[in-house]
């Protein structure tokens, strides 16, 4: 998987029609969607549940391109194996999920996923600091973590330009995950972001039986976001 910066839109599919996953991806890839992203949670470490390993390695024969599985749960390591043999790609985990991140993450590695390192709102930049040399991508969630459909929170925007200076030329995405759209979408762009997760965003408006929606609305998300970096 080669490494680029260009802008890159992961529809989340905690928005998608669950009853049907397999059509939902496909046509969201069909539409443009250069990632699928699957938000997975625990009851737990955040207020919701939703997927486990049996749904990532279900959906995976579906998916083309890029799996990028989201753990939002707590513990996390004896369930690493699990997701990397579901067919992920990436795997991030929160780094407040468990006292020992450097190990999760160099866990992530040995099973040959790329290993993502999730912040929430509360957590600053400085925290991602000594990692950055065992990551492949770090989110930056600009919601609290747990459910889909909440309100951007914008301080996390001076969060984003703090981790990309501090990646600098090192081969790491910053992904955003929560309240894009194509009014926020360019705002975590010019501050250095290029993985854009966005749920309700993509998937309003649209169904399997009418995709049209979903390409409209990815391109009017891309299309925000590369404008400022022109």
């Amino acid at each position: 998987m080669s490494f680029d910066r260009s802008i890159k839109i992961a529809p989340s599919i905690l928005s998608a029609d669950f009853a049907n996953f397999g059509q939902e991806i496909r046509a969201v890839e069909e539409q443009g969607a250069d990632w699928v992203h699957v938000d997975v949670m625990d009851g737990h470490f955040v207020p919701n549940i939703t997927f486990g390993p049996a749904t990532c390695k279900a959906i995976r024969p579906h998916i083309r391109g890029v799996m990028d599985v989201h753990l939002m749960i707590s513990p996390v390591d004896q369930y690493i194996d699990a997701f990397a043999e579901s067919g992920a790609d990436f795997i991030t985990a929160h780094l407040e999920a468990g006292p020992h991140i450097h190990r999760t993450l160099q866990a992530i590695r040995a099973t040959g996923a790329k290993a993502g390192l999730a912040l929430n709102p509360g957590t600053p930049a400085e925290a991602a600091k000594g990692l950055i040399d065992d990551v492949d991508l770090i989110c930056v969630m600009t919601v609290n973590p747990g459910f889909g459909g909440q309100k951007f929170i914008r301080s996390q925007i001076e969060k984003v330009r703090a981790l990309r200076a501090m990646i600098g030329d090192r081969p790491v995405h910053i992904e955003i995950d929560g309240g894009v759209d194509p009014t926020t979408a360019p705002l975590v762009a010019e501050a250095g972001a290029d993985v854009l997760v966005a749920g309700s965003a993509v998937f309003k408006g649209g169904s399997v039986s009418n995709s049209a929606p979903y390409g409209e609305n990815i391109r009017a998300i891309r299309a925000a976001a590369e404008a400022v970096l022109r």
